[in-house]
Order: structure tokens, then C-alpha cells, then sequence
């Protein structure tokens, strides 16, 4: 509520006999005069009057629950720009953007634990700080145009250390892609020591930040074209993830598929929110729309705020894993049981890459197809 100035409350008396003093309605509200005149400085929550002559605060009783929803968002650790957003809302609309962010917060939270947990197995022995690895990995990527694009603005990638998949948009989308990729490969020339993945990850994503962001500039292209990118580092035990927009990854694991990225998509955080269900989403008008990419106009997830850059994990790697990256050209095309199926059956990833490929010509390619697929193997 915006502070005003009040000379009457309607009946004749003092607009403070109408409202509640700053003491009045912590006692109302159970928050301390502090906290409310921190609220008051934040923007989050005004008084409903300000006297002008000495400055005292005034509240009406109405307030108390926007008061209260305002510190419980605080205490969940909701950033002031988007309390300030929630608390203009009805009810039901706030409930909605509650639940939202919290699916946004959890699953950053799975990504940081995973993080975590790396850390604490790397430093708990000198050992695990210079483990060599006994495992290798065999692979292959792939891409088409598929049967409506008329040009291919996904790239794939598959080396002895990097796997990598990019699914450029916009005028500039093939060199923004392209150059995601190309900017990582310098990044792992070398062999990774496991103990400095994090560290060679975060070079990683950056390198890839700038490089389509030049990309786009020198191509004239408009800034609103980027890429997405999704791109495993083999340092011979771990399989390090950079990680943003709505290319997938997947591991084929003792038979079972599990997907191991989240989308940064709209209709990614509606089904996170409960609006949406998954069979909804794909037929949704803005399945397309990201929240999170490689742009060249800047808006590329690099910036400060927590959680808006790619994600970055740490997977333990076993013999017999086959790993699957790929654009949504393929992943929004063959459900995760035809993928399965795929995998499981495939001879090698040469073989695999090519019957993925098939699979989206069948559903009709619509869009681009791209996909790198890794098998791990005991040396």
C-alpha cells in the first residue's frame, strides 16, 4: 500500500484514531517495529499513513495479513522483487506463485546437494583427491535437419572427453549453437583430474556464455538469438554436466531410463507448479518458450543472481551406464519408453544415434534433431 495523507477518517476524528500505531500493530501483527519499519525502507510493506510533521507510521488493522504472509515469504527465502509480486495477488493466484517458486527452489536444491556431496566424497580421503580412473567410454553423435526445417541450427558433439548437444533459435541460432560447443572442447583438451571438474565446469560455461554472445554480434544476428546447451566432461571416474535450457540428458541404467536435466522451460516450471501435467505440456502454444539460455543479447544466465545461471552437477560413472544427449527436436517427439526401448536394444552408440534419428523422422521432424550418446566401459 502507497503512503498518503489523510485529514479526516469520515466521521470527524484524527486519522490516527482511525489507524494503528506502529507499536499497535506489531503487537496485531506479532513483528517487531523494526521489522516493520524494514518492510516500510524494502518497499514491501507501506503504512498506510506517514505523518508529515513527525514521521510516525500509521497501519490499518487490514494490514496485519500481508504483514504476516511478507515475513513467512522472507523466512523461505523468496528474493523481495518477487514477494513484492505475490502480495498483489488474490489468494489463489498467490498460492500458485508460491508453489511455483518452491518447485524452482527444490529442484535447485538437488542440483546443489548433488554438487555437495561430490565435494564431501573428494575431499573425505586423499585417495579420492587423486583416484585414477579404470573406466572409458565409447561414443557417437549425430544430427538432421529433420522434415520441415529448412536449415539445421542444432549441433552435437562426442569426444574422448566431451559429450555435448545445442539447439540454437533465432536468425543467429547455427553459429550460436556451433560456438557453445566449439568454446568447450579447449576447456578438456587436457585429461580432467576429478578433484578440479567443478572448477574446469563453471570455465566451462562461462567460455560458452561469451562465445555466443560474440557469435551473434558478429553475425549481425539479433540478440534475441541463442542456444541451449547440454554437455558432459569424461574425466575417467565422473561425468561432470553443464547444463541449460531444454536439451536433455539421460542414463540408460540397469535397464531403466532416468532423465537426469530439468528443463528451464515454461512449461517445465508449470508442471513443476502443479498446473500443468506432462500430457498437457506437449500440446501446450509456448512448449517452445525458455527461461533460461545462451543469448546474445546478455541474457545468457552468467549474471549474479543465484540460480539463473546453467547447472552444473557431478555424476559417478559405472560400467555398463549408456548416457543420452539430445535436443527437444527428439525428446518432444518419442516418449521416454520408445527412448528406452532405443537404447537398451542398440549395439553401440554409432547404432544408437542413428536409430534415434529415425525414430524423430518418424514422428514427422519438426523440428531439428541432434543427440550424442556415450556408453562407459571397463578398460
Amino acid at each position: 500500500m502507497r503512503r498518503h495523507e489523510v485529514t479526516d477518517d469520515g466521521q470527524g476524528r484524527p486519522p490516527e484514531a482511525a489507524l494503528m500505531t506502529i507499536g499497535a500493530f506489531a503487537r496485531l501483527s506479532r513483528l517487531s517495529a523494526k521489522a516493520l519499519r524494514r518492510y516500510d525502507e524494502l518497499g514491501l510493506l507501506r503504512p498506510a499513513l506517514v505523518d508529515p510533521v513527525n514521521g510516525y507510521r500509521y497501519y490499518g488493522r487490514a494490514q496485519a495479513r500481508t504483514a504476516r504472509l511478507v515475513a513467512w515469504l522472507r523466512r523461505i527465502g523468496m528474493p523481495l522483487a518477487r514477494i513484492t509480486e505475490v502480495i498483489a495477488l488474490d489468494a489463489g493466484a498467490a498460492a500458485t506463485a508460491i508453489r511455483g517458486y518452491w518447485a524452482q527452489v527444490e529442484a535447485e536444491t538437488a542440483v546443489r546437494r548433488d554438487l555437495a556431496t561430490f565435494l564431501i566424497d573428494q575431499l573425505s580421503t586423499e585417495e579420492a583427491m587423486t583416484q585414477v580412473g579404470t573406466l572409458g567410454i565409447r561414443y557417437a553423435a549425430r544430427t538432421d535437419t529433420g522434415a520441415v526445417r529448412e536449415t539445421n541450427q542444432d549441433a552435437a558433439y562426442a569426444g574422448a572427453r566431451l559429450l555435448a548437444v545445442a539447439d540454437g533459435f533465432g536468425e543467429g541460432g547455427a553459429g550460436a549453437s556451433t560456438a557453445a560447443i566449439d568454446a568447450l572442447k579447449p576447456v578438456v583438451r587436457a585429461a580432467v583430474p576429478a578433484a578440479e571438474l567443478l572448477n574446469i565446469l563453471h570455465d566451462a560455461a562461462e567460455r560458452a556464455a561469451r562465445a555466443v554472445r560474440d557469435a551473434v554480434a558478429g553475425s549481425g544476428a539479433p540478440d534475441e538469438s541463442g542456444t541451449t546447451l547440454t554437455a558432459m566432461v569424461w574425466t575417467g571416474a565422473q561425468l561432470g554436466l553443464v547444463h541449460i535450457g531444454d536439451s536433455r540428458a539421460y542414463l540408460l541404467r540397469g535397464g531403466e531410463l532416468f532423465r537426469i536435466t530439468h528443463d528451464h522451460s515454461l512449461v517445465q516450471s508449470m508442471i513443476d507448479d502443479g498446473s500443468l501435467t506432462e500430457e498437457e505440456a506437449a500440446s501446450h502454444p509456448q512448449r517452445a518458450l525458455l527461461l533460461k539460455a545462451l543469448s546474445g543479447g546478455g541474457q545468457d544466465g552468467s549474471g549474479p543472481a543465484e540460480g539463473s545461471g546453467p547447472d552444473l552437477g557431478v555424476r559417478d560413472a559405472r560400467a555398463g551406464d549408456r548416457y543420452l544427449l539430445c535436443s527437444d527436436g527428439l525428446s518432444a517427439v518419442v516418449d521416454g519408453r520408445e527412448l528406452a526401448g532405443v537404447l537398451a536394444a542398440a549395439d553401440g552408440p554409432g547404432t544408437a544415434v542413428r536409430e534415434l534419428v529415425a525414430l524423430a523422422g518418424a514422428a514427422g521432424a519438426p523440428d531439428n534433431v541432434a543427440c550424442a550418446v556415450a556408453d562407459v566401459v571397463s578398460l
